[in-house]
């Protein structure tokens, strides 16, 4: 079982930046490829990115540019630092992880973390 906790979200104006945070609560952390997925309502959910360890990133074509994944393996910590935020990316988003290969919908889920994009 792996717990995930999201934190970093929160309101921001467009074409501001937000980093959000996941801390993963096991010991193999290296042995699993880390997404965000978001929901916003009345949407389907939608899968963001993905980073497996040691391989290569993938992101939705929507944040492509703009939205970078990354991984502290020693820290058990994977982020999504988003810039040049717009109204569309609000949403609320989840850390997912899934033992490496990637599969779809991935095994764990954090509680999920709300991100605002309003003037």
């Amino acid at each position: 079982q792996v717990q995930l906790v999201e934190s970093g979200g929160g309101l921001v104006q467009p074409g501001g930046a937000l980093r959000l945070s996941c801390a993963a609560s096991t010991s193999i952390f290296r042995a699993y490829t880390m997404g965000w997925y978001r929901q916003a309502p009345g949407k389907q959910r939608e899968l963001v990115a993905t980073i497996p360890s040691g391989g290569t990133t993938n992101y939705a074509d929507s944040v492509k540019g703009r939205f970078t994944i990354s991984r502290e393996n020693a820290k058990n910590t994977v982020y999504l630092q988003m810039n040049d935020l717009k109204p569309e990316d609000t949403a609320i988003y989840y850390c997912t992880a899934q033992l490496t290969p990637w599969r779809s919908p991935p095994n764990y889920w954090g509680q999920g973390t709300q991100v605002t994009v309003s003037s």
